[in-house]
């Protein structure tokens, strides 16, 4: 029986072979002219909606054609498991045309003349970074004007079927789809495909990639351009090249090209952070054994003999401070005097990186015909939702046209609702935060005696402190509960946004990307503020310790100080965080599509189509690029934010972003269906959050020198209070060490065993010693170092904050060259436009149109000569 089966099987594929002629793989209609814009699929289940989608389809597939779409549907008996059907939809001359006049979309009108001024001294050195002129610019540079059907004669029309490109082709039969009527249910007007989707009447809408990406399509019409961005952009090995922008931007639209060039640019910038960020690890690896600190720690007749105070109440014993010998030896390496410097310079780094990313906009912006795009983006970009849900209309005052619109106090009720679910949510990150603090604490006491009373790991405790165990463990739980956390922000906000209805895609994304953001400030950073400005800092002390919620004694910084401690919590949150996130979008990805490829690969073309090829695989969606930029932003937040607490974070993130932009290059052109090209002018409201991240890292890191690091008690102690002048710094353990009497101990503080009968121990503050008449209040010293403390705060974010603003003073938003480019193209665009009505009107008078005036004409000679003259 099985042998049977097979029989009809290849006799079933034979036919199919026999009968088809034609290439599926071809990415044109039957007739093999027509090219495929767009392809819609569905599959024919019998439940009881099936007469609904079919009345839903019929109807939907009417408009379009009314709306002039042409469309051809493959059986499901054509497909590759005879159950889905595929609906080609190609864009004819006359809606091209029709629709790139209502998009504005700018068309070439002439070759540009403007000589390239920028001319790099390095570019000899530079050409093994450099691809092929023709992967890097696939089409001559043109001055362009928005299309209009009534000056065709204008535009540099050499084949209509060419004009348009594939991108502009699939954009325009998106704007179709998403605004064509299918029917009205519930007494409501319902359109736009996204519905369709969403209820099931189509399974998937996606444009086609022009050819499979490892090898070039028969076809000699196909442009290939996805074969050679896998080639020379998406392979690893690819990873030194320079990007092809250019291309790009032509396969996949504007808004995906700016990310790529944001991201490149963002990554060359952190070459320099990296570099720098070496240098200051590797001076403080190569002065460790100069630093005083852990010298007197680690020496047994100096640390050896001074006794700590215990770690926990009852259960910890006495323990000795050449103990922590390891630990503050390593901490040398993130707490030095190139740590100031590292701070300051990540201050300049972050304005600079900013200056020269509106710079590198700007020339995208010119070059990529996008200077007058943001009128247009709030124009066109209405969401067809927002028609659909806003059933009351009044009258723009600026177009005088009836328009939907949503009334002020429905505004105000949806606003409410946004603003209390979001502090509820915050809250609750808040309280998981909380949560792994009980956690630290609570188990800080448990290391303390374990690791205390354990035999077996006595040849580590040097180095695993209980602080630090306590750390790396609570590291681990926090990055896990980041991620169970995200998983349902992303969702929440998502569900927030859509119940505000924003009025346009620019405001939909605005808004969800603030929120996201603002989940995600508070969700991957609250542990790391929780650490640098907030643990070791209410401690108390021996005798009057500080409890929360009145049951666990708060944790004490290492006697080395807090650093170290930041740098091990920011490392696993920021090293966790990419492996995981490169693990979502290339693994996970990968194994969904593997089956599908391997159809792909072993069937023969004329029964696996193009169209079936890209539909087995996954969907980019709308938000994919959103959460692109979200990973790139948190971890802009790691490198700016925290930097001084471990500056090797510019070298973790550079190799992670060259692995990035091979990763997301990879799987948009090799795992994702081709995403529907989307202008864009900017990378939108993610500059004004650089902006403000680039502003608190000032503050924040100013905060973790002073408050965090041991550098300013160091200091003071080296210029006020050392008493040895060949070795200044000799003596520092012991002043920083305050004395406290045992005998003080109340019962819930007391250790249960004193085998060496101890008098006193010592802990970490500036109190004066049970026999002064101050006993237990601060010294004079705490004072001097708070003060100094507050003056440096004062004194390094004045001194960044002018930089900056003298940097960004002096670095202009808009390079000279592309302005005087911007204007001369508007001035020879305007000459050519009134050059054509000037002939246009010579051809009316000419042929004696009555409507044609001698005055017109001479007015239009004269607005020509106005124009030139200006």
């Amino acid at each position: 029986r099985q042998s049977g089966r097979r029989y009809n099987l290849f006799l079933k594929r034979r036919l199919r072979i026999d009968k088809r002629h034609q290439s599926k793989d071809s990415i044109f209609f039957r007739d093999g002219v027509r090219r495929i814009d767009f392809v819609l699929s569905y599959v024919d289940d019998l439940n009881k909606e099936w007469e609904k989608k079919l009345e839903r389809r019929k109807e939907f597939e009417s408009n379009l054609q009314k709306a002039g779409l042409e469309l051809e549907t493959e059986d499901k008996k054509e497909s590759e498991d005879g159950k889905i059907y595929f609906v080609k939809i190609h864009a004819p001359w006359e809606v091209l045309i029709t629709y790139a006049e209502v998009l504005n979309i700018k068309v070439p009108i002439k070759e540009n003349d403007i000589p390239s001024t920028v001319e790099n001294p390095l570019d000899c050195m530079l050409t093994p970074l450099r691809l092929p002129e023709k992967v890097m610019h696939p089409e001559p540079d043109y001055f362009t004007a928005p299309f209009s059907k009534d000056k065709q004669e204008l535009y540099l029309i050499n084949d209509e079927n060419t004009f348009f490109s594939p991108s502009m082709r699939n954009r325009i039969v998106n704007y179709i789809l998403t605004r064509c009527p299918y029917g009205t249910e519930e007494g409501k007007k319902k359109f736009g495909i996204k519905r369709l989707l969403n209820n099931g009447t189509y399974s998937a809408a996606y444009p086609l990639h022009d050819c499979q990406y490892w090898k070039k399509a028969n076809d000699p019409n196909c442009d290939n351009e996805r074969y050679t961005l896998y080639m020379e952009w998406a392979r690893f090995l690819r990873f030194y090249k320079e990007q092809p922008l250019d291309l790009i931007r032509k396969y996949y639209g504007e808004k995906i090209g700016i990310y790529f060039a944001w991201l490149g640019f963002y990554t060359e910038m952190l070459f320099l952070a990296a570099v720098v960020g070496l240098i200051c690890f590797l001076y403080g690896l190569f002065t460790m054994d100069e630093n005083m600190s852990s010298k007197e720690i680690c020496d047994p007749s100096i640390g050896g003999d001074i006794i700590m105070c215990p770690l926990c109440d009852r259960e910890c014993d006495y323990w000795r401070l050449n103990t922590t010998c390891e630990s503050s030896e390593y901490s040398h390496l993130f707490d030095n005097v190139a740590t100031l410097f590292f701070a300051i310079f990540m201050g300049i780094w972050v304005t600079l990186f900013l200056e020269f990313w509106k710079r590198r906009q700007a020339r995208l912006k010119y070059e990529w015909d996008l200077v007058d795009f943001e009128e247009e983006q709030q124009q066109l970009q209405l969401r067809p939702e927002y028609e659909a849900k806003c059933t009351q209309k009044k009258k723009n005052p600026v177009t005088q046209e009836m328009e939907p619109y949503l009334p002020i106090t429905s505004q105000a009720v949806r606003f409410c609702i946004s603003g209390t679910t979001v502090l509820f949510w915050v809250s609750l990150i808040i309280a998981s935060m909380i949560a792994v603090i009980v956690y630290r604490l609570a188990v800080y006491a448990a290391f303390a005696s374990l690791m205390e009373n354990t035999q077996t790991l006595q040849p580590i405790s040097g180095l695993l402190t209980p602080q630090l165990a306590t750390s790396v463990t609570a590291s681990c739980l926090n990055f896990v509960i980041i991620m169970i956390l995200n998983f349902l922000y992303e969702r929440i906000a998502i569900w927030i946004t859509d119940m505000e209805i924003p009025r346009t895609h620019m405001e939909y994304e605005n808004r969800l990307t603030m929120k996201m953001f603002l989940f995600q400030f508070v969700n991957y950073y609250s542990s790391c503020f929780y650490v640098a400005f907030f643990k070791g800092k209410f401690v108390g002390y021996p005798g009057a310790y500080t409890y929360m919620f009145n049951r666990w004694r708060n944790e004490e910084c290492d006697p080395a100080g807090c650093l170290i401690e930041l740098t091990t919590q920011l490392t696993i949150v920021m090293a966790g965080k990419q492996i995981w996130g490169n693990i979502q979008e290339a693994i996970v990805p990968w194994i969904c599509n593997w089956w599908g490829r391997r159809k792909a690969r072993n069937n023969p073309e004329n029964l696996y189509s193009r169209w079936e090829q890209d539909h087995d695989l996954q969907i980019f969606g709308a938000l994919g690029l959103f959460y692109e930029y979200l990973e790139m932003v948190i971890q802009f937040g790691f490198i700016t934010l925290f930097v001084a607490s471990f500056p090797l974070a510019p070298l973790l993130a550079l190799m992670n972003n060259i692995l990035e932009i091979r990763v997301d290059s990879w799987k948009l052109t090799t795992q994702y269906r081709r995403p529907v090209a989307a202008k864009a002018h900017s990378i939108g409201v993610w500059q004004e959050i650089l902006n403000g991240m680039a502003i608190l890292s000032v503050v924040t890191n100013a905060f973790i020198v002073a408050f965090t690091s041991d550098m300013i008690p160091r200091l003071v102690y080296y210029y006020a209070y050392s008493e040895n002048e060949d070795s200044p710094m000799s003596g520092y353990i012991n002043n920083s060490l305050s004395v406290f009497q045992i005998s003080d101990f109340p019962d819930r503080n007391k250790p249960k065993m004193n085998p060496e009968n101890l008098v006193i121990c010592r802990y970490r503050d500036y109190r004066y010693p049970p026999d002064h008449e101050r006993k237990y209040l601060h010294t004079m010293q705490f004072w001097h170092i708070l003060a100094a403390k507050l003056a440096f705060i004062i004194i390094m974010e004045h001194v960044v904050f002018i930089v900056k603003f003298f940097v960004a003073w002096m670095i202009p938003d808009v390079p000279s060259d592309v302005k005087a480019k911007i204007k001369r193209e508007k001035y020879l665009t305007q000459k050519i436009l009134h050059e054509y009505e000037l002939e246009k009107l010579k051809e009316r008078l000419c042929q004696g149109d009555k409507g044609a005036t001698e005055k017109e004409f001479i007015a239009t000679e004269g607005r020509m000569e106005l124009s030139s003259a200006m």
